[in-house]
């Protein structure tokens, strides 16, 4: 697969480090101190700041696309490869080159996670309400990938002809914002697709408890982290039941636009500047459905998401049914079965991601529907 060469002078400037607005009382930049690549904090590790319930932080996030190991860690030689050059890579960029080199790739996931961030007050059982201010793109492009048989057509794709080694292959697809609004990909002889973006955070959990060390970064859980739900952007609410004092808050795997699935195995991974607010609910009817839960859920403008995972998706939709059964019940007090069946009659429910190790379902309610 030869890239087809763009032309740089199309994209909009690097939103580089301490430019442009940063609108939250808190500043967290990516570098070697903020970020763990490929694993999650544990309780045991310290946090790279501590802010104050209510309050709003600004997370310039990176994507670990170009970053890899398996894509050289070399970021300059590696989107050269589209023409574009290094005054339009981000400065945090060019000063992580090289620094995936000691991730296992065996065992850790891709990510750039930034953080823990301490919220100051936060107690286990409470339930951290993290909402989506702003997400403002850094760049004009970025990338899809599928590599090392990985993605929902494992086996088939990538595909390297009759080589044996056929899942060492790692196809790398870029993506340019084609205009407000819109992506655009470019395939072969220059026929191209656009598409609309949705920009949103694929990766936003809470410190888990426990003493098994840092886990992977790649399977989501009861925590949060890799969710990749792509309801969740500006302007959302995702609601995290808190398993640490402090909460120990981390985001990454920034995106632009992700469809239900994230069939590749990646979304059009792309850096973002994101502002959150972060607030403690610590009353007794957050603590209890945080408890009756265990697991994140959101809301948007219009819709309440609740998640199910699973090892499969079988698996993932009846724990997703359970957990919307008796949140409806929670909510509305109209019994299981009754639940049940306006959940059948009024509820859809949708694969967030097939490709994170653990397979996740969503199921969205329109908010309205549960209203008394």
């Amino acid at each position: 697969m030869t890239p087809t060469p763009i032309d740089p002078g199309a994209l909009s400037p690097p939103l580089h480090t301490g430019r442009g607005p940063i609108a939250g009382d808190t500043y967290v930049t990516a570098n070697p101190s903020t970020l763990r690549w490929g694993r999650l904090p544990n309780a045991d590790t310290a946090p790279i700041a501590t802010v104050d319930e209510g309050s709003t932080v600004t997370f310039d996030t990176v994507s670990h696309e170009g970053l890899l190991g398996d894509q050289g860690a070399d970021p300059a030689a590696f989107f050269e490869r589209w023409g574009i050059g290094r005054e339009h890579l981000l400065d945090d960029v060019l000063e992580l080159t090289g620094a995936t080199l000691a991730r296992d790739p065996a065992t850790d996931g891709p990510h750039a996670v930034l953080g823990p961030v301490e919220v100051a007050g936060a107690r286990a059982g409470d339930v951290l309400c993290v909402e989506t201010l702003d997400l403002t793109p850094r760049l004009g492009y970025g990338i899809v990938s599928n590599r090392h048989g990985r993605g929902v057509l494992a086996g088939e794709m990538p595909h390297a002809g009759d080589d044996a080694d056929v899942h060492h292959e790692v196809v790398s697809v870029l993506a340019t914002v084609d205009a407000p609004g819109r992506g655009r990909i470019v395939g072969d002889g220059g026929r191209s697709v656009s598409f609309d973006l949705r920009p949103f955070l694929g990766l936003v959990g809470v410190t888990p408890a426990g003493d098994a060390g840092a886990l992977s970064s790649t399977p989501p859980g009861d925590f949060g982290g890799n969710l990749d739900i792509r309801h969740l952007g500006a302007g959302s609410r995702l609601f995290l039941p808190v398993q640490v004092d402090g909460a120990g808050l981390y985001v990454g795997d920034p995106h632009y636009a992700q469809g239900n699935g994230e069939v590749a195995l990646t979304a059009f991974e792309a850096p973002l500047r994101a502002t959150l607010k972060v607030s403690v609910l610590a009353g007794a009817d957050a603590r209890q459905l945080g408890a009756l839960l265990a697991s994140p859920w959101g809301l948007t403008d219009t819709h309440t998401i609740v998640v199910g995972l699973g090892p499969t998706l079988d698996d993932a939709m009846r724990t997703c049914v359970r957990r919307a059964v008796a949140y409806v019940d929670h909510l509305t007090g109209i019994g299981k079965a009754e639940s049940l069946a306006f959940l059948s009659a009024a509820a859809d429910f949708e694969i967030s991601q097939a490709v994170n190790l653990v397979v996740g379902v969503h199921c969205a309610i329109r908010t309205r529907d549960l209203q008394p």
